[in-house]
């Protein structure tokens, strides 16, 4: 399966100071706004995004469809093909995408340790 760019999405408690911890990381502000209390920082590949007050837990989060600048992928497996592929596994889907859409969409399931995992498909 191709899952697309990959990035780890933090709740934090105060986006301010996660900014600069980040910075000082060598990360830089990629994506978002501050003033919605969100970010998306980067460093080479690596994507961090930080989200102050939108979830109780960190998500770990592929974007199908995406390259780790945003970019659209010419060839990648739709979130719902990914979606029939995880179902005939008997991979338990918490959030399942719409399968008679097209584009956008968005699937979640939570690993065996309780970690949420975002497949979100922007294109």
């Amino acid at each position: 399966m191709k899952l697309g760019a990959f990035s780890i999405s933090l709740n934090v408690k105060d986006i301010n100071l996660s900014k600069q911890f980040y910075e000082n990381l060598g990360f830089s502000v990629f994506a978002g706004d501050i003033e919605k209390n969100y970010l998306i920082m980067k460093n080479e590949k690596s994507i961090v995004g930080l989200f102050q007050g939108m979830f109780d837990k960190n998500i770990i989060t592929f974007n199908p469809g995406w390259d780790d600048k945003a970019n659209k992928l010419d060839s990648f497996d739709d979130v719902r093909a990914i979606q029939q592929k995880l179902k005939s596994k008997g991979v338990k889907i918490q959030t399942e995408a719409d399968e008679n859409t097209t584009g956008p969409a968005s699937l979640i399931l939570i690993d065996p340790d309780g970690n949420p995992i975002l497949l979100d498909q922007h294109v």
